[in-house]
């Protein structure tokens, strides 16, 4: 019977298959899952049992039945969904319908069915979340709805008094953008000297999840973002600027996989979700606050401080977590995995992190795959703080500085802040944090004692802190000794950035004759001005606060470190009307200047997964704000047709919404206080 195969009902498939915001132009399935083609007898009726139909699927450049990336099969009476099968679901007669089922563990990537004589059906083969046999299946349809199908989000930046929620766009099923990570995995070294066994690694979600985390950085290969945490950023744009992955991967792909500069570790972090969730991956995007980097492996970060109280550290760093089970490791550390696609230290030769699962981390295997010990000390390390004097001396100083705090991440189904702290570490002090500790021999933490020397010294800050205002902040000391005390107070503040550079100085007291009573508290005022601190600061909005005590009669040293973020003003978007499906969708965008000066040749930028294209506009000045006087609003009317996909606008926009639910519109509709 000779054959020919109809149209792949691509959009049935794709639907079924949840890969529809992909597009229905191709073939796009899941993994453990069957799809349905359509085959066209040019002569004859298909007869159960007297008609054969001989099939070969074939993936990577070397495919071989060894390694998986290649199988041949026949019909059956029924799909396995254990391996490659097919098998007829309709009557007899000369139109055929044909169900295929890949094993639940088949490497993902562009596969090619041959059928027999009767010609090739090319199709994409990603994970599959939902198929129980997966080695990515995560039980919670809500939980997926966010971790797969989401494509926006929101990345916590700021400080760990301030978390800053900062929307970032997905963007993973815009177009293009799934050919750029399978490119992505064609790119990466182990593909490029071992393309067989490179295809069939990535049947492996493990293997896959440490080739992304090298190859969104590009320090050994042909990645997707070069770093740069310096304020030069010549030849490129600053990571502040990126508002979402579509861009820097398209960017990546287009321009023969030359980086894409520059990012830092919210965008290394973001690019990674995106990346894994357009892959199949359920992929989460996470914050630590005051994380630490341990570049000897012994738990201990040495920090210095000069006489001033000026101290460097980190104020956050951003990370992902893979969904993911772990047979390579003992029963229980299946789930969530870090990834860390920053280039911060080399792993088996290669600038990569990952992935160790959190169970590992909390209880203090730091000998499990891969990575553990310089996870571990991000969120766990002991750090040591020593001033430096000006003739070169070093002395220990009481300092209270903690490491990892408030780990965060977005809430499933809500823009809420969700903290998973206590998936990283328990509780500080627990007899299980002290058994974790000894599993990790971290001797520094468990031997470490509680020194009180009776000063206390903390910062605190005025609820009148706000962008554009002068304010107060305050060094508290509490004198909790029975003798008087006699104390210098160097109190200092500068501009920082999220990486711990310091910048000019934003405020500057030194008090050589503090004396305190016994019992007493006393507070220090220092006044920020904003003709003098916003000059200096950078886009991060930080400011770090130094308060360093010195003790006269003991010659003890006491320091309190705190960092500001001075929030930037909502930005609100108002949709007008209501949204509909492939109509366009006008929303009013207004921005209050909180500064006592004019703001000077503004632009709004509005980005949205399947309303803009997933692209930013070079919006002319119709789109632009020439100038917003202090205390007034920035509001207009403007339109966008939609075909351009994103959009600057100073008044109202208009977009055409393509393959996007009236649910969803609605959704992004209402973000007005996390607008870009």
């Amino acid at each position: 019977i000779s054959r020919v195969v109809v149209p792949l009902a691509c959009e049935f498939n794709n639907t079924d298959h949840r890969t529809e915001l992909n597009g229905v132009e191709r073939l796009i399935v899941r993994r453990g899952q069957s799809f349905t083609i359509n085959l066209h007898l040019r002569s004859g009726v298909y007869q159960p049992g007297g008609s054969a139909l001989d099939l070969t699927v074939e993936t990577g450049p070397q495919p071989s039945e060894q390694y998986g990336t290649q199988a041949s099969f026949g019909l059956t009476d029924q799909i396995n969904t254990s391996c490659w099968s097919a098998a007829i679901t309709s009557p007899p007669g000369n139109m055929v319908s044909l169900s295929i089922c890949s094993p639940p563990d088949a490497p993902i990537g562009r596969w090619r069915l041959t059928l027999g004589q009767g010609g090739s059906v090319d199709f994409v083969l990603l994970y599959n979340p939902w198929c129980t046999g997966d080695a990515v299946y995560m039980d919670s349809e809500e939980k997926l709805r966010e971790y797969i199908l989401a494509q926006d989000g929101i990345i916590y930046r700021g400080g760990w008094k301030y978390p800053i929620p900062t929307p970032w766009n997905y963007g993973q099923f815009e177009d293009g953008i799934l050919n750029a990570c399978l490119r992505i995995l064609d790119m990466n070294p182990k593909c490029l000297r071992n393309p067989g066994k490179d295809a069939s690694g990535r049947r492996n979600p493990i293997y896959v999840s440490r080739v992304l985390s090298a190859m969104v950085n590009c320090n050994d290969d042909k990645g997707v973002l070069l770093g740069r945490w310096t304020d030069d950023y010549d030849g490129g744009v600053s990571p502040l600027s990126w508002k979402g992955s579509v861009e820097i991967l398209r960017n990546w792909d287009t321009n023969a996989c030359q980086p894409v500069r520059f990012g830092q570790c919210w965008v290394f972090a973001a690019v990674a979700c995106s990346v894994s969730r357009a892959l199949g991956i359920p992929c989460r995007l996470v914050t630590n606050y005051n994380s630490a980097h341990d570049t000897n492996s012994n738990l201990v970060i040495e920090r210095y401080v000069d006489e001033n109280g000026q101290l460097v550290q980190k104020n956050y760093h951003c990370w992902v977590e893979n969904w993911m089970t772990r047979p390579d490791l003992k029963p229980g550390f299946d789930g969530w995995q870090v990834m860390d696609p920053t280039p911060q230290e080399k792993s088996e030769g290669v600038y990569c992190c990952g992935p160790i699962p959190l169970k590992a981390i909390k209880e203090g295997e730091l000998t499990d795959k891969y990575d553990a010990p310089f996870v571990f000390a991000e969120v766990n390390a002991d750090v040591h703080t020593f001033m430096k004097r000006k003739d070169g001396s070093t002395k220990k100083i009481i300092s209270s500085v903690h490491v990892g705090l408030k780990i965060s991440t977005k809430s499933v189904g809500s823009d809420r802040r969700e903290d998973i702290t206590h998936l990283y570490k328990y509780p500080e002090g627990s007899d299980e944090e002290r058994e974790a500790f000894t599993k990790a021999n971290h001797q520094n933490k468990l031997l470490q004692q509680q020194d009180n020397a009776g000063l206390l010294i903390v910062i605190k800050v005025s609820t009148e802190m706000r962008k554009g205002c002068d304010f107060d902040v305050f060094a508290v000391i509490t004198n909790n000794t029975p003798n008087e005390k006699k104390c210098r107070l160097v109190f200092g503040s500068r501009a920082v950035s999220y990486n711990g550079i310091l910048g000019e100085n934003c405020g500057f007291k030194d008090l050589l004759n503090v004396q305190l009573a016994p019992g007493e508290e006393k507070r220090v005022a220092l006044r920020m001005n904003y003709s003098k601190y916003a000059e200096n600061l950078t886009e991060d909005n930080l400011i770090r606060l130094a308060a360093l005590l010195l003790d006269y009669g003991t010659q003890e040293a006491y320091l309190a470190v705190r960092n500001v973020v001075l929030v930037n003003p909502e930005i609100k978007v108002r949709i007008l009307g209501e949204p509909k499906e492939n109509r366009k969708l006008a929303a009013e965008i207004t921005l209050q200047n909180p500064l006592p000066v004019p703001l000077q040749n503004c632009c709004f930028t509005v980005e949205g997964s399947n309303l803009t294209g997933g692209q930013v506009a070079k919006g002319p000045n119709q789109f632009r704000v020439q100038e917003v006087q202090c205390g007034r609003q920035a509001r207009g009317q403007g339109s966008q047709n939609g075909q351009a996909g994103g959009y600057r606008v100073q008044k109202q926009a208009r977009v055409k919404t393509r393959r996007t639910s009236k649910k969803r519109i609605e959704k992004a509709g209402a973000r007005e206080k996390h607008a870009g």
